[in-house]
């Protein structure tokens, strides 16, 4: 990871939207101008608000919350939202070269921030007066996908496990190279498709792991895609709910669904949104209980976090922690069950 940051060039080459979706943040946008409930650690009684007192003024890359007082640019809303403090340079940075390197790889800040900047600029003109519909429907699907390729066996996938949740791989178009994973919103209509990249040595920062459904203009309705707005595999479950089981990844959800724990999703991320945490809430029973399972870094607990923030004023939270560099998809039977214990099998 590189060490060093031009905060101006880093500053100005963000989309301060994306990083708020990234976050988890549910904002509602009119022209320049977007607004959401605080979402900030800091912000006192967080379960109890009732107006939208965060404000982001996109075009000049600004926020400020007129509930908490706090305000600053896009950094000092990423030192915040990562439970840092803002007025300590250390921990600035901290945040900066993780978003550095989130969205522009380990290069350089002048190199990859100019480059980041014309790609906000190309993807964001003449759109802003459009009709945004979010996670619309497909009109088609991907076919003839390769449901035995090896990476699907490297990563112990039974054929069972690849059928249900339709995976396979893809050697054509813009999904080529890729294991396609499809993602359906919670009422199971086919919204986009995931794609994660077979071969680790062809990553880069140009081409990522893992590839997530764009924008798609149609006419004059821009149909964009929103992670934040659901869970994966929500739809396959019928709820309420006793007990759910939440991750982070997309391969976590399938080998626990592999190894007998059925009742799963996947925030597809490291961040519980507002829109996500509402969908597991109704997942659940009143009484019902949701077993957090992120993975065991920084980036796990910051997820785990998240989560309590958004469901735990409403139902019953238990995180089941992992241990400093496990993920779900790399336990064992016999290590989930004794995390999640085996009354919570199908």
């Amino acid at each position: 990871m590189s060490k060093w940051v031009n905060f101006k060039k880093l500053r100005e080459a963000l989309d301060f939207n994306q990083v708020l979706l990234d976050y988890g943040v549910e904002v509602s946008v009119k022209r320049d101008q977007a607004t959401a409930f605080c979402p900030l650690p800091g912000h006192k009684e967080r379960s109890k608000r009732k107006s939208k007192s965060f404000s982001v003024n996109l075009k000049r890359g600004i926020f400020q919350c007129f509930g908490c007082q706090a305000k600053g640019n896009v950094l000092d809303f990423a030192v915040l939202m990562d439970g840092r403090d803002p007025d300590d340079i250390e921990s600035f940075r901290r945040s900066a070269v993780q978003l550095q390197t989130r969205y522009f790889g380990a290069a350089t800040a002048a190199e990859k921030a100019d480059r980041g900047k014309e790609t906000v600029e190309e993807y964001s003109d003449g759109e802003e007066d459009l009709e945004h519909v979010v996670n619309a429907p497909l009109d088609f699907e991907l076919k003839r996908l390769d449901a035995e390729h090896a990476y699907l066996r490297e990563r112990g996938l039974t054929p069972e496990t690849i059928a249900h949740f339709g995976l396979g791989y893809c050697s054509r178009g813009m999904m080529t190279g890729r294991v396609v994973i499809p993602l359906h919103d919670q009422t199971g209509q086919l919204i986009g498709y995931a794609g994660r990249l077979v071969d680790e040595s062809a990553v880069s920062d140009e081409n990522p792991k893992y590839k997530l459904p764009g924008n798609r203009r149609k006419d004059d309705v821009v149909h964009e895609f929103r992670k934040s707005a659901f869970v994966y595999n929500g739809h396959r479950l019928a709820g309420p709910l006793a007990d759910l089981i939440v991750v982070e990844g997309f391969f976590g959800a399938m080998w626990l669904y592999q190894c007998g724990y059925a009742n799963v999703v996947a925030l597809m991320g490291s961040s519980c949104s507002e829109r996500q945490g509402e969908v597991l809430v109704d997942l659940l029973l009143p009484d019902g209980r949701l077993w957090v399972m992120s993975d065991g870094d920084d980036a796990g607990e910051k997820c785990g976090l998240s989560v309590l923030a958004a469901v735990a004023p409403h139902r019953f939270v238990r995180w089941a922690r992992l241990e400093t560099g496990q993920q779900p998809d790399n336990l064992s039977m016999e290590a989930l069950a004794a995390v999640l214990g085996n009354h919570l099998l199908a």
